[in-house]
């Protein structure tokens, strides 16, 4: 049974009968498919998982997408007239003529109060894209304080720290690092740049609604960066979020952690939301004996304000202001950053402002014509100091986007085209503490600042043919001109083939570009004593994504399944390559060698069953082959398992009273760089003599328990106390040349127990 992306309201008892239905096609249609849009009478917001069928035979039915459109086959000797209803709405009879349908639905007074939440599969099965989808049930099923950890119960993306200090993350998609993933915030391009290293803090788990993870190349609409896939965060929105939402969240390192999400409607037309989240972490713990804090000491405030305006007309306009302070202290246990004296710490505080305007307008009578502008901006300045060394930053970056959206006949055949406009303003001090002989006062000074600053005016155009049956086809094409690199071509393809009823092909290809800040995407490698050594001239990373996916819906014990198996292989024309082998002593960042390769292969499959009511059980299985030319040798990127596996295992009871998720994740050796002092890799000598991590697992549990509007849940992360030994080499002496904590592939400290509560007022 097939679902649309993202439901608000159940499905009535018609619809999940008649559900399976949604793709099919009457061998027997002698009719052009009809077309509409379901909308909601009262705001004119679309209105998904609608049930709509023909009045005379039940032969066929479907069910409204998540933009609220439909397409549906008449079948032979049936009339024009055509069923629509949705629960907590009156149900309406309507003819279908020749054009497109636009069909507001007015709200049931009776029925206004009900709501109950469906489980949608994971996988879409409508997206042209490899698309997996995070719920907001999803995400109660861990912790989810923040971005970081939303991804604890899914098999697609891997979360890592980059060392074991700083206490920074990075996510993982075919892998490669979270750099060459386009991330977006409600489908705009978003925490990119020199928020890299921290970015997956920046957003409150509370907050977000739901994510989508698209594997391989996603719209050219988006710009020009993604290569490995993108994702998409969407925040709750004004019109549909819960009036009053809580949550608090405390864990046995000390650290807690607290989220307010405020919705008011102020008219019809006119609704806002207020998402606030504040967590500190003020504890000492070094639980590993070895004079470091575990965890750094951290402190943020965060804030978002988004306001919506629906004309009911037409014309959607979106606004969205937000800000954040953070700071946080790494280090050995004796280090104070107002008097560091002889211990090692490191230090971070970030400012970080944004904002956007989304504004819309769909021609009346013709639902499938609009005009959109995007406007966003942001002001990102941190400064930060590792040991001896300071790195402070500050970016200033302006997008904006113009799209119009139109048809060519029917809708079988739609366009998207527009205009955009990129500004980067990028400045950054790295300072190492040592002053080199005979180096002039300029030389320092072009050693230690860089500055860049992009202008990329842009064109675009993306079509989609879809045939109402099996096929669609979305292929796009965008011109930039860079002010530093010139003329940019990205081409995008994304194929979508339903073979059958319940089984779905997908293809994708294409090129991505983008620009690399080698010291935010490296600093990780900043806490250790590796020297960074940056080549002149750095050009900008291009690859070709190509790639596809086996989708197969079934039926088992009763209850529907997903089976789904992806192969994607990324080829770098070129790539800021960040070499820790060829002298341990040096991170040497400069481009792909002439004559080397760098690339990526990614295989997954995985399965999503319920074999009894109430247990849902995903498995996966996951082979990565990611290799780089590192001096004349193709050598495994450090750090990254070759093998990985995955098991999530949700039970709820009857009207989720109680609910238990239970995750396992097992991970494959990870090749390792030569730890500083020691003489390093024997060049010619292939990956044979590389030092590798052992194979571990972890198992992380949380049980729920929820009342009327109110739940507590518990949970414990690494059940089996699973510890990297010695995370950090040299410890002992950190202003030493044996320094160095960025070689980690392990949990450093151990068991975490955790105890939390949501509040709701709907």
């Amino acid at each position: 049974m097939l679902f649309p992306d993202r439901l608000r309201r159940v499905l009535t008892v018609a619809g999940l009968v008649l559900g399976p239905a949604a793709r099919a096609q009457s061998p027997d249609a002698s009719v052009a498919p009809v077309r509409g849009l379901v909308l909601d009478a009262t705001t004119s917001a679309p209105v998904p998982g609608a049930v709509v069928r023909w009045l005379s035979t039940t032969a066929g039915a479907t069910t409204t997408d998540a933009q609220g459109a439909f397409s549906l086959v008449r079948p032979a000797g049936s009339d024009n007239r055509l069923i629509l209803n949705f629960l907590g709405y009156l149900a309406d009879t309507v003819r279908a003529g020749g054009g497109y349908l636009r069909v507001p639905l007015r709200r049931s007074a009776e029925l206004g109060e009900v709501k109950v939440e469906a489980r949608a599969l994971a996988y879409s099965a409508l997206t042209p894209t490899n698309t997996q989808v995070i719920s907001s049930r999803d995400l109660t099923k861990s912790a989810c304080c923040n971005l970081a950890e939303s991804f604890e119960t899914n098999a697609s993306v891997e979360v890592s720290t980059t060392d074991a200090v700083s206490g920074a993350k990075q996510i993982q998609l075919l892998g490669l690092d979270g750099a060459y993933s386009l991330l977006t915030v409600d489908n705009l391009p978003a925490l990119r740049g020199l928020a890299t290293p921290y970015r997956l803090n920046y957003l409150a788990g509370p907050w977000i609604e739901g994510i989508d993870i698209i594997k391989g190349m996603g719209s050219v609409v988006n710009g020009y960066e993604s290569i490995s896939g993108q994702v998409n965060i969407r925040l709750k929105e004004p019109d549909k979020a819960d009036r009053l939402h809580f949550n608090a969240y405390v864990n046995d390192l000390g650290k807690f952690d607290l989220n307010l999400n405020l919705a008011h409607r102020l008219s019809s037309k006119v609704s806002t939301t207020l998402l606030l989240h504040t967590d500190h972490l003020g504890r000492r713990a070094d639980r590993n004996d070895d004079g470091f804090l575990d965890l750094p000491l951290a402190t943020q405030y965060n804030l978002f304000n988004k306001w919506k305006y629906l004309s009911g007309k037409g014309l959607v306009m979106e606004i969205g202001l937000g800000g954040l302070r953070e700071t946080r202290q790494g280090g050995q246990l004796g280090y104070r950053p107002e008097a560091p004296g002889s211990f090692y710490g490191t230090t971070q505080a970030t400012d970080r402002y944004t904002g956007y305007a989304k504004t819309s307008y769909t021609w009346a009578g013709r639902p499938y014509q609009s005009l959109g502008l995007l406007l966003s901006a942001t002001d990102h300045d941190f400064t930060s100091r590792y040991g001896l060394r300071t790195y402070d930053g500050t970016q200033r970056t302006g997008l904006a986007t113009l799209l119009f959206q139109s048809i060519i006949g029917t809708t079988a055949h739609t366009y998207r085209t527009g205009l955009s406009f990129l500004h980067d303003d990028y400045r950054e001090v790295y300072r190492t503490g040592f002053l080199y002989p005979g180096e002039t006062p300029q030389q320092r000074f072009d050693r230690e600042n860089r500055r860049r600053r992009e202008q990329v005016p842009g064109v675009f155009a993306e079509y989609t043919y879809q045939n109402a049956r099996n096929l669609t086809l979305v292929t796009g094409l965008r011109l930039d001109r860079h002010n530093l690199y010139g003329w940019l071509l990205t081409p995008r393809l994304n194929v979508k083939y339903d073979a059958t009823r319940n089984t779905v092909l997908r293809l994708a290809a294409g090129r991505g570009l983008r620009t690399a800040n080698p010291l935010a995407e490296n600093s990780g490698m900043l806490v250790s004593s590796r020297e960074f050594v940056i080549s002149p001239g750095l050009r900008p990373e291009t690859a070709w994504n190509v790639g596809g996916s086996f989708t197969q819906y079934f039926n088992a014990f009763g209850r529907p399944g997903t089976f789904i198996t992806d192969y994607y292989h990324t080829e770098f024309q070129n790539q800021v390559v960040a070499d820790p082998y060829t002298d341990p002593a040096q991170l040497l960042i400069g481009n792909l060698e002439p004559g080397g390769r760098s690339y990526s292969r990614s295989f997954q499959a995985e399965v999503q069953v319920e074999p009894v009511k109430g247990l849902q059980a995903k498995a996966a299985y996951k082979y990565l082959d990611v290799q780089t030319t590192y001096a004349g040798q193709l050598l495994p990127r450090v750090l990254t398992p070759r093998n990985r596996l995955f098991l999530n295992l949700a039970y709820a009871t009857a009207f989720d009273k109680w609910r238990a998720d239970l995750t396992v994740q097992g991970y494959g050796r990870r090749p390792l760089a030569h730890e500083p002092g020691s003489p390093g890799h024997q060049h010619g000598s292939g990956e044979a003599t590389l030092p590798r991590s052992p194979r571990y697992a972890l198992l992380n549990a949380q049980l729920t328990r929820a009342f009327k509007r109110w739940e507590v849940y518990a949970g414990v992360e690494n059940l089996t106390n699973c510890r990297q030994p010695n995370p950090i080499q040299g410890a002992y002496a950190p202003f030493g040349p044996d320094f160095d904590a960025a070689m980690i592939w392990g949990p450093v400290y151990g068991r975490l127990t955790y105890l939390g509560m949501r509040v709701t007022l709907p």
